[in-house]
């Protein structure tokens, strides 16, 4: 694998500081399937841009994490035009930083990533659950003829029988969907964003715990007034510290083994939307290897 240095990579930390990684930052702006506004595919370099203005130092966890984590970002490379393929050069990426025991943290490109990223982690683990974050509940069998559409991103994931799902702050649903969704509740927890002042996060620790997880966080969760730059904003959705104290709930609690983040669609002169990204990657890396 071809790395960026250490200061054009995530973070940009400084050059003279090595470290043994134990996390990789993979850039992978997929943009096949958007069906409203576009852009995603310049979410990565964007994030990557923006993560070197935030403060190393988190004053929560009183240490400056990267030095204790190492983290290093895979150089951009081609992505395959075809669909099918492109999943397949993730899902190989993933697998080998599996074997590695290094932990991914995919940034999208679109939503349509995830069934390629957790493919090896569906392989490897007997029973996995999917922790998800989103507007959506991208559970269509297809849309607008494709089956691989960033709104069918769940449904492929439940191809695997062995994957369950945990969502937040669903809030746009079709009728196909709740039909699939009434079909398959053993599999799929929704806690919806209409009952947010009823979110009973105890039942979500119980649900959670001492399981094997993978986080997919399409930035369309968080609501439109916090985060406008992504395809498909919706409003009544996620705002940033309800958003932390979940995922800490998860990191707590649960074993969460590789993560993407999705749909930042970037908005020319509005980079506070981009950094936003870039401090919620930080605090999941952060989490995974700090949080107690």
């Amino acid at each position: 694998m071809n790395y960026l240095s250490n200061k054009k990579g995530f973070l940009g930390v400084d050059n003279n500081f090595n470290f043994k990684a134990k996390a990789i930052v993979i850039p992978f702006g997929l943009e096949k399937t958007v069906s409203y506004g576009s852009g995603t595919k310049n979410g990565p370099k964007e994030i990557i841009k923006a993560s070197h203005q935030v403060e190393l130092y988190d004053e929560e966890l009183n240490c400056e994490p990267y030095k204790k984590i190492g983290i290093k970002t895979l150089k951009p490379f081609k992505i395959d035009k075809n669909i099918v393929k492109a999943l397949k050069q993730i899902s190989k990426i993933n697998e080998e930083n599996l074997k590695k025991k290094i932990f991914p943290l995919v940034l999208g490109g679109e939503h349509t990533i995830t069934p390629g990223c957790i493919a090896p982690f569906a392989k490897k683990y007997d029973k996995l659950c999917l922790l998800h974050f989103d507007a959506h509940a991208d559970l269509r069998k297809s849309y607008n003829g494709n089956q691989f559409s960033h709104a069918s991103a769940i449904r492929r994931c439940l191809d695997h029988k062995n994957i369950s799902v945990i969502s937040f702050g669903i809030r746009n649903i079709s009728s196909s969907e709740i039909y699939f969704l009434n079909k398959n509740s053993s599999r799929i927890k929704i806690f919806w964003s209409k009952n947010k002042k009823k979110w009973d996060l105890k039942k979500f620790k119980k649900l959670i715990k001492n399981k094997t997880v993978y986080l997919t966080f399409d930035v369309d969760g968080l609501d439109s007034s916090v985060m406008p730059a992504t395809g498909t904003p919706e409003p009544g959705g996620l705002f940033w510290d309800e958003t932390l104290d979940i995922i800490k709930i998860a990191f707590k609690n649960s074993n969460i083994v590789g993560a993407d983040i999705n749909e930042l669609s970037p908005i020319k002169g509005f980079d506070s939307y981009n950094f936003l990204v870039a401090k919620l990657a930080y605090k999941i890396l952060s989490y995974k290897f700090l949080y107690k």
